[in-house]
């Protein structure tokens, strides 16, 4: 879902001799020779999906994407702008997508923050204020423009290169196994009843989603209030590669 295609070129610039990471884009070229389900099949063979969503989906549309998702990340970015954004986010998913804070599977992730700054600060501040999981913190390093430029990520090169980048997604990690192994209730597959109208746009948005089968997939969306923070998709492709094989 990302219009920029940056998660795909990243995946094209990949090299060959690492770990496959099979990539569906959702927002590319329709082929004409194939049907659209077809385009958009995962392989049976994949464990685990990462589902990145279109930044500011409209509300109405989030339970679309969130349905069935064993994990829902929220990137926020050290700023009064992309807290507001997240804010708002959060209350539609609470409030329209019905995601129960008590059933865990929602967590928010400080993303690209510089230690020490009044940013940092103010985000910390905010991020305690919030009755969600505190996911993590990943920093503002450019060992993630280094690594996504090669289509690698912190994951593929030496432990010592990127040594503090590493342990600020232990938990993350931490928390995706977890919310991974935990199951589904019914209410986790909740999608909110539309008007005519929105059944139209809600076939347009399902049409746009990898299909897969819930019995044999482990979800994680990640839910994005901005489109600043799309990069984020990146290092979640390659946090939940990394979760399978633990």
């Amino acid at each position: 879902h990302d219009p920029q295609a940056s998660a795909v070129q990243w995946l094209n610039r990949r090299p060959p001799e690492r770990p496959t990471i099979f990539g569906v884009d959702a927002c590319g070229t329709k082929n004409s020779h194939v049907t659209e389900s077809w385009q958009l099949r995962v392989p049976n063979e994949i464990k685990y999906l990462v589902v990145d969503s279109p930044a500011a989906i409209p509300p109405m549309h989030l339970a679309d994407l969130t349905s069935g998702a064993h994990a829902i990340l929220v990137p926020v970015l050290p700023s009064g702008i992309d807290v507001q954004a997240v804010s708002r986010l959060v209350a539609n998913l609470l409030l329209i997508a019905k995601v129960s804070r008590r059933n865990g599977r929602l967590g928010v992730i400080a993303n690209r923050v510089r230690e020490n700054t009044l940013g940092s600060r103010r985000l910390q501040i905010y991020l305690n204020s919030l009755d969600i999981a505190e996911v993590g913190v990943l920093r503002d390093s450019q060992n993630y423009v280094s690594t996504s430029e090669a289509g690698l990520s912190i994951f593929d090169v030496p432990p010592s290169r990127v040594r503090k980048d590493l342990e600020s997604w232990q938990p993350v990690t931490e928390w995706l196994n977890r919310r991974l192994k935990t199951p589904l209730s019914g209410r986790d597959f909740y999608r909110a009843p539309l008007e005519a109208g929105d059944l139209v746009r809600r076939s347009t948005l399902d049409s746009g989603l990898p299909q897969a089968s819930a019995t044999r997939s482990r979800s994680v969306c990640a839910c994005l209030a901005r489109s600043p923070n799309c990069s984020f998709a990146r290092r979640a492709y390659s946090a939940s590669r990394c979760t399978s094989s633990a």
